[in-house]
């Protein structure tokens, strides 16, 4: 028996120390700890928590580095100040209970009901379905829509150079959030208008993104789902990090929509992951679980796409987690 094995595998497999750092975020213990900290009665009686258990709870974090003993009771390690929440780096959404991001990861106790079923757990878990959720509850589309935008926000000048934007008067970003991506490829390419579809609150905050970027002039937005009809006769509909979002059902009405709308030249264009070149195997299951949907391969998006009389064009990868895939109507060149 190799007891190196196993206690690794162990180690992967334990939840004590991913649900400590969750519930320390959620808390807000890095940020309440910081500088010279605190005991942990004092800090049990503000949150309205055991000490006692707020004390085991710290202890661990302790042995992680997250905190330290202090004079005072414990505090923030340097290394624990990437959980506080203006470190902007995405943790805190990703790990807070009651953040879009980590009300979703949650939704992981039902991978095997996903496996099962091959159907989303979020569901399962909270009774909705994530999109639901979101609008049921605004604080979790705020945080989803800010979530959205950080992760996009290192990889936006590679997205806009990698690619001939230019070559189109028009693009309707399907779904575009708050119009960080968008905006960029405006500023770079002046002879280019826009036009951004989403649902409010989002949509509104796409308007005050373009007024930022100074291309208010240049992009329309309208708040709408992208399952009803998009508007029509533009060259270019980009649907980025949206169509893994979705099951094949689903994923078919989004493009049949583009379909409907696209220019008879022009194209739609689906930049994320893809399957077999630049996904993550915990990313992929993620997709599962929370969205009921994955990171397709290149021949699944052919087949899906040929459905809408789709032909793909070309694959090109932007930086190293996205590609583009570029897609134009059968029997045009």
């Amino acid at each position: 028996m190799n007891e190196h094995n196993i206690a690794e595998i162990r180690n992967l497999a334990g939840l004590a120390t991913p649900m400590a750092l969750r519930v320390a975020v959620t808390l807000g213990l890095p940020d309440r700890l910081r500088g010279d900290g605190a005991a942990v009665e004092r800090v049990a009686t503000d949150l309205g928590v055991s000490p006692v258990a707020l004390g085991l709870l710290l202890g661990h974090l302790a042995a992680l580095g997250i905190v330290e003993r202090a004079p005072t009771g414990y505090r923030t390690t340097d290394y624990g100040a990437t959980l506080c929440s203006d470190a902007d780096n995405g943790l805190t959404n990703f790990l807070h209970l009651d953040m879009a991001g980590g009300r979703a990861e949650m939704a992981f106790v039902e991978l095997l009901h996903s496996i099962t079923t091959g159907e989303a757990g979020y569901s399962r878990r909270y009774g909705r379905d994530f999109w639901a959720d979101l609008a049921r509850h605004p604080h979790l589309r705020e945080s989803f829509d800010r979530q959205m935008t950080h992760r996009f926000r290192d990889q936006i000048p590679r997205l806009v150079a990698g690619y001939d934007w230019d070559r189109f008067s028009t693009i309707v970003d399907v779904g575009g959030g708050h119009g960080t991506l968008l905006a960029a490829i405006l500023a770079a390419n002046p002879r280019v208008r826009g036009h951004l579809v989403d649902l409010e609150p989002t949509a509104t905050e796409a308007g005050r993104t373009f007024s930022a970027h100074q291309v208010e002039d240049r992009v329309q937005v309208t708040a709408r789902s992208f399952f009803d009809p998009l508007p029509e006769g533009a060259q270019a509909y980009l649907l980025c990090d949206i169509l893994h979002d979705w099951d094949d059902e689903h994923a078919h009405r989004i493009l049949a929509r583009c379909v409907a709308a696209v220019h008879p030249a022009g194209r739609v264009l689906v930049v994320e992951p893809v399957g077999g070149r630049h996904d993550n195997t915990e990313f992929d299951l993620a997709m599962l679980v929370i969205f009921g949907g994955r990171e397709r391969r290149v021949d699944e998006f052919r087949t899906l796409a040929s459905a809408h009389g789709l032909v793909l064009d070309t694959v090109i990868d932007l930086t190293d987690q996205r590609c583009l895939l570029e897609f134009r109507l059968a029997g045009t060149g």
